[in-house]
């Protein structure tokens, strides 16, 4: 994988209620093995949670830093992997965003 290949997007510029948008937005202009680096103030659960419901296993999840107010993921779009999600991306991913679409901020914990 190039350095081209792979995409910084940090969350912490984005206001709050429109994060997930913009993140959904992000991942779907990716092509098939490009890479979006996530980099956030805290760890985005409930944000994983929806991203494996709605690609399933076509956008791989990986950290890259897993610290207090430093985490750093790697979004991988696998466009050849089965769409079904299988076992969960991450421990505790399970979840979801109580604000989402209504305009509420994205309701992950910690801003």
């Amino acid at each position: 994988m190039s350095q081209n290949d792979v995409h910084p997007f940090d969350a912490r510029g984005v206001a709050k209620r429109f994060r997930h948008a913009a993140i959904f937005g992000a991942l779907e202009s990716l092509e098939d093995g490009e890479v979006m680096r996530f980099v956030n103030d805290h760890d985005p659960l409930p944000l994983l949670g929806q991203i494996q419901q709605r690609y399933g296993n076509q956008v791989g999840i990986s950290y890259v830093a897993r610290e207090p107010g430093n985490i750093v993921i790697d979004f991988t779009i696998q466009l050849g992997a089965p769409a079904t999600a299988g076992a969960p991306a991450a421990a505790g991913t399970a979840g979801s965003c109580s604000g989402g679409t209504s305009g509420q901020g994205c309701g992950c914990s910690g801003g």
